[in-house]
């Protein structure tokens, strides 16, 4: 297998995730923030807003988005990039839904501290 393949691991169940809310996955490379849209789409994104650092699985989950608790600052859950006049990106990482249960790709979490 190649290096470049994902290494899917399976992190919980969908059900684990509330609808337009969030879950909080702890890796060696940090906490990453599972969210859950009202269609069902799963995002992974690195839990920690680039403004002030606000913790964004507690944020309100909107369309596919998510507002930062703290300053209200928006971010689109399928890129990471900050909406609107605000600027910045938030990491996000690949995640996929088989069978009711929720996989990351470990090589991209493991990339994130080579």
């Amino acid at each position: 297998m190649s290096n470049d393949q994902p290494l899917w691991t399976d992190v919980c169940a969908l059900e684990d995730i509330p609808r337009r809310g969030a879950r909080v996955v702890k890796t060696q490379s940090g906490c990453v923030a599972l969210f859950r849209s009202v269609d069902d789409g799963v995002f992974a994104l690195d839990d920690r807003c680039p403004h002030k650092g606000g913790p964004l699985s507690q944020g309100i989950v909107h369309d596919r988005s998510v507002t930062c608790p703290l300053h209200n600052w928006v971010f689109s859950l399928e890129t990471g990039e900050a909406k609107g006049a605000d600027t910045g990106i938030v990491q996000t990482y690949p995640a996929e839904v088989r069978a009711g249960r929720v996989h990351l790709d470990l090589r991209r979490l493991a990339a994130k501290v080579a």
